[in-house]
C-alpha cells in the first residue's frame, strides 16, 4: 500500500516541477479586480493545476483500476486491524462516576476519544467491555450507548478511492457549490501534501513562502506556508500562528489548516477581508506537526495517536505532542507508562516535534518577530478551548479578553453553518472526567499562552462523536468554511484591537505633552 501513495506523492511532484514553468500573477496592492476570477472563470493557472492533480495525482480512466485496486487491499486490512473494536459513549453524572471510569480506563489502557461535560467517548475491543463493566459503578452498567456500529468500514472511507466519497447529499452540494479544487475532495496523505506547499509556493510567489520549522524524530521536514505581503517600509509585522495534527489521527485538523491557508491564499487580492488580514498580519499555516505520526496512520493504523519516537520500552513508542512542552509538566507524574496514548515523556520537551515548534518560535522571536495568536486544531467535539489546561484554580489575567473573543468565535461559526461549538477553558472542558488525556500539564495551549502570544486556542472540530476521529471526507470543505469564518473574524479581532492600543497610546502621548 506504501508504493501505492508513494505513486499519489510522485505523480504530484512531477506537476510541482512542471509549476516553474506556470507563471506568477501580476497584481498591484490598489487594483483589488487585476485577479481572474477563480471561480466564475478559472485563470489559466487553476485549470493547468487542476487538470494537472487530476490527471496525475487521481489518475486517467484506465488507471482507476490500479488505483482501485489498491485500495481495496488497505480496506481490507483496516477491517481487518479493527475487527471487534467498538466505541463505547459513557453519561457520567457524578464525580465519582467520573472517576471510576478514569481509573479503569488506565487500567486496561483504553483508548479515550473524547471527554465533554457530558459524556466520555472510549474506544475498546468488544471482547473486553464485561472486564471494563466489572471495574465499574452499578450506575453505569446501563448508561451507555454504542457508537459507530462498524469501525472498519468507518476507517476505510476516510481514505481516498472508497466508494461513495458523499454519503450526505446535503453535505456534496455544499462541497460541489463551494469549491471545485479536487483537493479538497479527499483527506491527502503527506507525501501530496508537501508538493502542495511547494507549488502554491511557486504560484504566489511575491506573499506565499513555503518554510520548514525544523526535523521530525525520523528527519522528516515539518513543512508550512507562512503568508503575507511585504510592508512597503520594511517593519516587521506581527504573526499568526495556524497548526494541525498535533495527534496523528485527526485528519480533519490536517485538512482544515490546508484549506485555511488556501483560501487566504487564493482570496488576496479577491476578498477585501482577507486581503487586509494578509496584507497586516504574517500567517504561519502548519497543516501536520505530527508528521512522523500522520504518515504512520496513512501506513499501518489509522487511528494512531502520538508521534513516533522510541521511549524506554521498545514495544510502545510514542510521545503525546500536547503534553510534552515545558509548562507544568510535572503535574503528569502519574502518566509514567509509555504505552499510554497520552505518555508526555520522561522530561519535558522530550517529544522531538514539540522542541521544534518551540525553538522556532523563540527564534523568530529573537528576529523581532512578535506573535500575535495561536489557533491549534484538534478533533473532535466541537469545542472553543482557552487557557488554562492544567489548573482550573487559577484564572488567565486577561480572562475576559480571551472568553470575549472565544464567543465571538463561536458566534462566527454560528452564523456560517449553524453549527454549535462550546466555549470554555481546556481545564473545565472534560467536566467530571479528569485525565491527563483530556485536561492537564505540559499543553501547547498553555506553552504558547504563557510564553509567546496574548491569544492562544485550542479548537475542537467535527463532529460530536458520530464519527469521531473517522469524519466523512464530505465534512473536509464545510468544516473548512466555518473555520475560515473563525479565522477572519480572529484576524480582524485582533487588528481592531491593535488600532485601540495605537490610539491609546496616542491618547497618553498627547496627554503628556499637554501636561508639560
Amino acid at each position: 500500500m506504501r508504493t501505492g501513495y508513494l505513486f499519489f506523492g510522485a505523480a504530484v511532484l512531477s506537476s510541482v516541477a512542471n509549476a516553474a514553468t506556470i507563471p506568477a500573477i501580476p497584481h498591484t496592492d490598489n487594483d483589488i479586480t487585476s485577479l481572474p476570477e477563480l471561480e466564475e472563470k478559472p485563470a489559466p493557472w487553476a485549470e493547468r493545476l487542476k487538470a494537472g492533480f487530476r490527471e496525475k495525482v487521481l489518475g486517467r480512466p484506465n488507471r482507476h483500476k490500479q488505483r482501485e485496486h489498491a485500495q481495496t487491499y488497505f480496506g481490507s486490512s483496516l477491517m481487518t486491524k479493527y475487527a471487534g473494536d467498538i466505541v463505547l459513549r459513557f453519561n457520567l453524572t457524578t464525580q465519582a462516576e467520573a472517576l471510576a471510569l478514569v481509573e479503569a480506563s488506565q487500567v486496561l489502557f483504553l483508548d479515550v476519544w473524547s471527554a465533554t461535560k457530558e459524556h466520555v467517548d472510549i474506544r475498546i475491543p468488544e471482547r473486553d467491555v464485561p472486564s471494563l463493566l466489572g471495574l465499574l459503578p452499578n450506575s453505569l452498567q446501563h448508561a451507555h450507548t454504542r457508537l459507530l456500529p462498524d469501525l472498519g468500514r468507518a476507517a476505510q472511507d476516510t481514505f481516498p478511492g472508497a466508494q461513495k466519497p458523499f454519503a450526505n447529499p446535503l453535505l456534496e452540494d455544499t462541497a460541489r457549490i463551494v469549491t471545485n479544487n479536487i483537493y479538497f475532495r479527499d483527506y491527502q496523505p503527506l507525501s501530496v501534501i508537501v508538493p502542495w506547499i511547494k507549488l502554491l509556493e511557486s504560484l504566489f510567489p511575491s506573499y506565499v513562502q513555503a518554510i520548514s520549522i525544523g526535523k521530525s524524530y525520523e528527519e522528516r521536514d515539518i513543512m508550512g506556508l507562512r503568508v503575507g505581503t511585504r510592508p512597503p517600509d520594511g517593519q516587521r509585522k506581527q504573526a499568526i500562528i495556524v497548526t494541525g495534527a498535533a495527534h496523528a489521527r485527526e485528519w480533519i485538523s490536517v485538512s482544515t489548516v490546508s484549506y485555511l491557508a488556501y483560501s487566504f491564499i487564493t482570496s488576496h487580492m479577491k476578498d477585501k477581508e482577507i486581503t487586509a488580514l494578509v496584507d497586516e498580519f504574517d500567517w504561519i499555516f502548519i497543516p501536520t506537526l505530527n508528521v512522523d505520526g500522520y504518515a504512520y496512520t496513512w501506513e499501518h493504523d489509522r487511528l494512531w495517536r502520538k508521534n513516533r519516537q522510541p521511549t524506554s520500552l521498545s514495544f510502545c513508542k510514542g510521545i503525546d505532542l500536547d503534553r510534552a512542552y515545558n509548562v507544568h509538566w510535572e503535574d503528569q507524574q502519574t502518566q509514567t507508562n509509555p504505552c499510554s496514548d497520552n505518555f508526555p515523556g520522561e522530561s519535558p520537551f522530550e517529544a522531538v516535534e514539540s522542541k521544534r515548534l518551540a525553538d522556532w518560535m523563540h527564534q523568530m522571536k529573537l528576529d523581532d518577530v512578535d506573535f500575535a495568536g495561536y489557533v491549534d486544531f484538534h478533533s473532535y467535539s466541537q469545542q472553543i478551548l482557552y487557557p488554562y489546561s492544567h489548573t482550573c484554580d487559577v484564572l488567565p489575567p486577561d480572562l475576559e479578553n480571551l472568553e470575549e473573543l472565544a464567543m465571538g468565535l463561536a458566534k462566527a461559526i454560528r452564523l456560517r453553518s449553524g453549527e454549535h461549538y462550546e466555549v470554555t477553558s481546556a481545564c473545565g472542558s472534560s467536566g467530571f472526567f479528569t485525565s491527563p488525556q483530556t485536561g492537564g500539564g505540559g499543553s501547547a495551549l498553555d506553552y504558547m499562552y504563557t510564553h509567546h502570544v496574548p491569544y492562544a486556542y485550542q479548537i475542537k472540530l467535527r463532529d460530536t462523536g458520530s464519527y469521531g476521529f473517522l469524519l466523512p471526507r464530505e465534512n473536509i470543505i464545510p468544516t473548512g468554511e466555518e473555520s475560515l469564518a473563525v479565522l477572519k473574524y480572529f484576524g480582524e479581532f485582533l487588528s481592531e484591537g491593535k488600532a485601540r492600543s495605537t490610539q491609546e497610546v496616542k491618547k497618553q502621548e498627547m496627554e503628556t505633552e499637554l501636561r508639560k
